[in-house]
């Protein structure tokens, strides 16, 4: 019975599986549907899918299938609509389920949907971890790690130097010194380590829906890089005239006023790797945000030559995303095009409302660095 029921709960698990894979881009540009449950799970609310249940005839009414009835009688017609007269029932509605992710698991249907390609890293190991595996051998030990194999080839070669083995009656009885244990052994792993810069314009211009589109996206990249990555940290600046390195929650939720200087948060960027991720230690990824305003002409001018000059030998992969915006010009990301348009190192592209954001992760996801 206990196999049976894993086999059912297997194959439900797959059908959950395929409805999200089946309306994972529907999920990617609506926020609410995603949750975090502690740090490697999400959970998913599925409307369409009913968990098989028992109905024990509640109160011993009449239902679908019981008393009295021909072939082909009409129950009901099809999508009509009810009155509003009905009395109030006891009976519970239907509810939406609720599934659990892993992390891993929601990566790699991202990766199937969006046909992504796996990461190649460019920085060196930044932390070493200790793998442990039972490679070696002990001549002592728990009983529950005794190496069969070993213990009975070295009580097979005793008897046998020693004259008492009969190959016709061939019992083979171990004792306390042929007996061979499996011992643990580690060894360090290089890893390979990542930091995610996140920045977003706050100015005037950027107002909560764009910002809740920068939310929603900034979830899918890390799902996708913490796949390809042991380490992953995130970093987030934001800016107006003025920038700087706030933790995620401020990212998200502050509300700010005034100009644009776009080159203000580059500087903050290039000074953050130089005090704290050496580009060749860390796979660098900078992830920019804006509406396509800029200050100046001339501070446009300068980011090109910060970018140019330094911060793209530094990164793996420069992104930036351009959110429509009432406000906004988007003036910028065609500033970018001329000197960046063929770079493999950037990708620029505008995000159309919330239903563009699936369009957006596969553009900045899929260059494989």
């Amino acid at each position: 019975m206990a196999l049976k029921i894993d086999t059912d709960v297997g194959r439900f698990r797959q059908i959950v599986r395929g409805k999200v894979r089946d309306e994972l881009r529907r999920f990617m540009s609506r926020g609410e549907m995603l949750g975090r449950k502690g740090k490697n799970i999400v959970s998913i609310p599925l409307p369409r899918i009913q968990t098989p249940r028992f109905v024990h005839s509640p109160g011993g009414q009449q239902h679908v299938g019981q008393g009295e009835g021909e072939e082909g009688s009409i129950l009901g017609p099809a999508g009509q609509q009810g009155d509003g007269q009905g009395k109030a029932g006891n009976l519970p509605g239907e509810h939406i389920l609720e599934v659990e992710l892993s992390i891993e698991e929601l990566a790699e249907l991202l990766g199937e949907e969006l046909q992504l390609p796996r990461i190649q890293p460019r920085g060196k190991k930044n932390v070493e971890s200790y793998s442990g595996r039972y490679t070696g051998i002990a001549h002592a030990g728990p009983e529950s790690l005794r190496h069969f194999k070993r213990t009975f080839r070295r009580a097979l070669q005793r008897q046998i130097a020693a004259g008492i083995y009969d190959p016709n009656n061939p019992i083979i009885i171990p004792i306390r010194e042929d007996k061979r244990y499996r011992t643990f052994e580690t060894s360090p792993q290089p890893q390979a380590n990542a930091v995610i810069i996140y920045v977003m314009d706050v100015s005037g211009s950027m107002g909560d829906e764009q910002k809740e589109i920068v939310r929603i996206a900034s979830f899918w990249i890390d799902t996708w890089l913490s796949s390809q990555y042991r380490g992953l940290e995130t970093v987030f600046v934001i800016h107006d005239a003025q920038a700087r390195e706030v933790d995620r929650d401020t990212f998200f939720r502050t509300r700010e006023s005034g100009g644009t200087v776009i080159s203000s948060s580059y500087h903050l960027v290039q000074k953050i790797i130089q005090d704290r991720f050496p580009p060749e230690d860390w796979n660098l990824y900078l992830f920019q945000f804006s509406d396509g305003d800029n200050w100046s002409q001339g501070d446009t001018e300068s980011c090109v030559k910060l970018l140019s000059d330094t911060l793209l030998d530094e990164l793996n992969l420069f992104a930036y995303g351009q959110v429509e915006s009432p406000y906004g010009s988007g003036q910028y990301l065609h500033d970018l095009e001329k000197p960046f348009g063929e770079d493999e190192r950037v990708v620029l592209t505008v995000i159309e409302g919330k239903e563009g954001i699936p369009d957006a992760i596969r553009s900045f996801l899929s260059t494989g660095r």
